[in-house]
């Protein structure tokens, strides 16, 4: 029998553990709508807010995120499956097959998602292949909606029977 490498193995440990799922959202120099599905984020910090997100240093809007100073990230509904795989797809105009619109803040703000934080760029760190970019919330919205989960490389919501 053939031994799993550790770089496999981690990949289906981390595949087993459900985590929800973000759109994180800039503009680049030219202030044209940036994009991308992010499962790898958390909070960090109640004062000030603090969230991070990770970014891999090979995707072709690296450079825009962790130099516009700021972001937004989607944490997206239980109905927004379509979101994630389109934000998740190379090669295509993200922006013209989903509503948005640009906030207050000049940040593209996707149509609904279960929440969204406006962040400015707080601290990148340095991570292997990765950077970590800390972000301040400096504003939130709530809509209330059930978030959209991820396990072993499928999408859905919460199922029912777990509030029982």
């Amino acid at each position: 029998m053939e031994q799993k490498t550790n770089e496999t193995l981690f990949k289906e440990v981390m595949g087993n553990y459900p985590t929800g799922v973000t759109v994180v959202t800039t503009t680049d120099e030219n202030g044209v709508p940036l994009g991308l599905t992010v499962n790898s984020f958390a909070s960090v910090s109640i004062d000030p807010l603090l969230v991070l997100w990770s970014i891999d240093k090979r995707v072709t809007s690296y450079e825009p995120f962790v130099n516009s100073g700021k972001f937004a990230v989607h944490v997206l509904a239980g109905d927004q499956s379509d979101t994630c795989m389109l934000f998740a797809t190379k090669g295509t105009d993200r922006f013209a097959s989903c509503e948005w619109k640009m906030s207050e803040h000049d940040l593209p703000i996707v149509s609904g998602a279960a929440g969204v934080m406006q962040c400015k760029t707080f601290k990148t760190v340095d991570a292997g292949d990765h950077t970590i970019l800390i972000g301040e919330v400096i504003d939130i919205q709530n809509h209330e909606k059930e978030p959209l989960l991820y396990h072993k490389r499928n999408f859905g919501k919460i199922p029912d029977e777990f509030y029982k």
